[in-house]
Formats: structure tokens, sequence, C-alpha cells
């Protein structure tokens, strides 16, 4: 669903290829794998051996056009400033989805994603929305996990810091507001072309929950899912949020 999603939100902002583009955090290689297909230039940054593995074998069964245009480094968005690879380097499009939960401070991190993107280019980003923390167990009827999470987002409110939430594989994480996340991109010479909410209605089911065997009934969702996360005020309901941004003239971010 995330994935699907973002494609398609970003296929709105992204220049035509040939165009280069950094994904930093790209664990098992969606995006990077699609867009090295779509006709990309693509360097995929992953700091797990296992993911990067997974990325691997599945880019070993694509064409050898497709092989030709990705390149899978070790890295992190920590240290992307000292990956081999990528002295010096900026692309047009610069992705982050799914990594800034796991990050004790995002502007940094965002700074660090502004020092690769060139003039008008766009930098992507997915986190996950303070906003909604408690709509998902608000769904699934789990009403104390829900009051608890509007506890803490009013708590961490009143003491000035993000809110914190442990996710579906019990790792405690980090949430973002949009404000903030919006204020960090002017930081990074980005104005925020557009946002949309991921995941609106469908995390009402359970994780495990299989993919709907009906071809129909899944393309349903999905573009029920994508229409709601464009509009408001339904994509301010959205579990996960994606922010836009491209870079205008001017110097370049704070080092």
């Amino acid at each position: 669903m995330r994935q699907e999603l973002v494609r398609r939100q970003l296929a709105v902002h992204l220049t035509l290829p040939p165009a280069t583009v950094l994904d930093v955090g790209a664990g098992q290689g969606t995006q990077a794998i699609q867009l090295a297909r779509d006709g990309y230039e693509v360097v995929a940054v992953e700091p797990d051996p296992e993911m990067r593995a997974v990325c691997g074998t599945a880019l070993a069964q694509e064409p050898s056009s497709v092989r030709a245009r990705l390149r899978v480094l070790d890295g992190s968005l920590e240290t992307l400033d000292a990956v081999p690879g990528l002295e010096g380097r900026t692309f047009d499009a610069v992705l982050c989805h799914g990594v800034l939960m796991y990050v004790e401070d995002p502007n940094p991190a965002l700074r660090a994603l502004g020092r690769r993107v060139h003039v008008d280019g766009i930098v992507s980003v997915v986190a996950r929305n303070a906003g909604a923390m408690a709509w998902r167990h608000v769904q699934r009827g789990d009403f104390a996990r829900a009051t608890a999470l509007l506890d803490e987002v009013e708590r961490s409110a009143w003491e000035r810091r993000d809110p914190r939430y442990t996710n579906e594989l019990g790792v405690e994480c980090r949430a973002d507001s949009l404000e903030r996340l919006g204020a960090f991109f002017g930081g990074i010479r980005c104005s925020l072309e557009y946002w949309y909410g991921i995941r609106t209605f469908s995390d009402g089911v359970a994780i495990d929950t299989p993919v709907p065997a009906d071809p129909a009934e899944l393309a349903a969702i999905l573009d029920m899912e994508e229409r709601l996360g464009r509009t408001e005020p339904y994509r301010r309901a959205g579990t996960l949020m994606h922010l836009v941004g491209r870079r205008g003239e001017g110097r370049g971010p704070v080092l």
C-alpha cells in the first residue's frame, strides 16, 4: 500500500527520465528498482546488509538495462556525507522514505538530504504523522491505546518535544508534525510543493491481513487511498505524510 501510493505521488513531481535519483534508506529497493525500470539513474543507500542482499536478489532478476541504472551502496542517512561513491555528487531527486522516525532530530537529517539535491530538484520525505497517531487504533477499536497516544501527543507538546510511539515491529520511534517539517524544508532552500497523506483509512486492518485476492477490490482501495491522500481534510488522517519540496535558487543549506 505505502510503496504504491508513494510511487504514484512521486510521479507527479519527478523530472522525466533520464534523471538522477538518490534513495536514502532504500530498504529492499522497491522504489529504487521501479525507478530504474522507468529509466532513471538511481543510487540506493542502505545500511542493513540483509536489506541490501534482498535488493540485490530482486535486482538480479531484472534485465541488464535496469541493472545498469541502479547502484546499491552501504551507508545511512546519518553517514551520508561519508558514503564512498557519493563524494560531492548531487541529484535531480533525493528520496528518504520511512527513515526519519528512527532518527533523533530530523533537522540535521534534512540538511544532509538538502546537500545532495540540484537547484530545481526535489526532496521527497515520508515521515510518521504526529497529528494522526491515534487514528489507527481508533479504527481497530483499541481505545485504550488510542487514548495513550493522544495523551502522549498532548504531553509532548507541553514538554516541547516530538511525540514517541512503538511501531508494529515493537521499535520505539518518533513522529513529526507537518508544520515543523515544513519549516525544516525551508532551511534547505526547498519550498513545500505539496504534501500527501498515506494510509488514511486502510490502517483499520491488522498488519497480517492478506492483500485482497480480487484485483478490482485492491485497485479500488488504492484509488480511494490516493484520492483521499491528496484531498483536504482527509489527508490529515494519514498514518504517514509524504512531503515533496523543490530546491530553489540561492545558497545551499548551512553545513
